[in-house]
């Protein structure tokens, strides 16, 4: 593969986060504080036009990415599963003769049991299991055309889907091969699923359902009209983050994040402008990476680290023929303090090429990519 790599020092500049007033937060350390990191990278080499949408890691020889080829070919688009063995990116065979389409979400229990979702040729939402040898539709018998599915999330024996069917949210849980569906009371859609939580949004608000109890139920979240969620990392019953943004009346977006502290969501405020925030990983610890774009510098890669109410801002170099760049998903790498995401760049003609950044502290630059 092409090893395009920079490897240099970021300069992380530390935002305060507050919560709104009626919510009682620890109080970050007022002070800007700079922290040193290393930034690399490269690409997944995929087809002419591409873009990826998720990733994971398993470790860091086990990483899994998906999203889409050929996105302006109506006829030759197709969904793709790629993955790294600690040296190389290599695609992964999707065996079904209807086709992927455009491939959204991935997660993974072990390295023999990956999960992809996404879009199917023949209209029905496109579930797919599998591992390095090739990957196998799953076709629940409760997916009819017109579902969507956009979200997944696997845990030893269970796999929950998330997405909508017509105006409502839509779960499809499978345990054991067997699957059920069940399609919220809700009104709107559902984009992510981690954990106990499923969050999306209503149409002009943020929509998070929890599981207990054998049931999906919503919950109650902060007064934010036009305001939706794309993402949720949940680390345990006591800590979850949702991320994504607010409508804003002169038709800008506005960055939105939600953290859940045990008992219920409180938004914090950043100070990231008019930033657009699409995925979010944690470390297990207390410490989440947020992906996104930042239509300020758009050249420039985008996330956010955050911990103990504060965020750090992280921007990656410019690269020649980049005009824009999106990060839409980010994944912590187990044991190597480490991140990668995933998303696209676009260049001055609106050709897509696909793009994985990873970001790590500075002393544990590693020695190839």
């Amino acid at each position: 593969m092409t090893r395009r790599s920079r490897r240099r020092a970021l300069s992380m500049t530390l935002a305060l986060a507050f919560a709104v007033p009626q919510v009682d937060v620890a109080q970050a350390d007022p002070r800007p504080v700079t922290v040193e990191a290393w930034q690399h990278s490269t690409s997944a080499r995929l087809d002419s036009d591409g873009s990826l949408s998720d990733v994971v890691a398993l470790s860091p020889n086990d990483v899994w990415a998906v999203g889409q080829q050929g996105i302006w070919d109506l006829w030759q688009n197709r969904g793709t599963i790629r993955h790294w063995n600690g040296t190389s990116w290599a695609e992964a065979a999707i065996r079904d003769a209807t086709g992927a389409d455009n491939l959204r979400g991935v997660t993974a229990t072990s390295p023999s049991d990956v999960w992809a979702v996404g879009d199917g040729h023949d209209g029905v939402p496109y579930l797919a299991n599998g591992d390095v040898t090739g990957f196998d539709r799953v076709r629940p018998q409760q997916l009819r055309v017109g579902d969507w599915l956009g979200g997944i999330d696997a845990r030893p024996g269970r796999v929950v889907a998330v997405g909508s069917r017509e105006r409502n949210g839509l779960i499809v849980t499978g345990e054991r091969g067997a699957w059920t569906a069940q399609t919220t009371k809700e009104k709107g859609a559902l984009y992510a699923v981690s954990g106990p939580f499923a969050v999306g949004d209503t149409g002009s608000a943020p929509l998070i359902l929890k599981y207990a109890d054998n049931a999906w139920k919503s919950v109650p979240v902060p007064s934010i009209p036009g305001g939706y969620l794309r993402d949720v990392q949940a680390d345990g019953v006591k800590r979850a983050i949702a991320v994504g943004g607010v409508h804003q009346a002169d038709g800008g977006v506005g960055p939105l994040v939600l953290m859940w502290n045990g008992k219920k969501w409180q938004r914090q405020k950043l100070e990231a402008g008019n930033a657009r925030l699409y995925g979010v990983a944690g470390d297990g610890k207390g410490r989440f990476w947020i992906a996104g774009y930042d239509p300020a510098q758009p050249a420039e890669a985008y996330m956010l680290r955050c911990e103990k109410g504060a965020c750090a801002t992280m921007r990656g170099e410019p690269v020649k023929g980049r005009s824009s760049i999106r990060l839409q998903a980010v994944a912590y790498v187990p044991g190597k303090g480490s991140v990668w995401a995933v998303g696209h760049s676009v260049d001055r003609n609106d050709r897509y090429t696909d793009v994985v950044e990873s970001f790590g502290p500075k002393s544990l630059v590693p020695k190839d990519f």
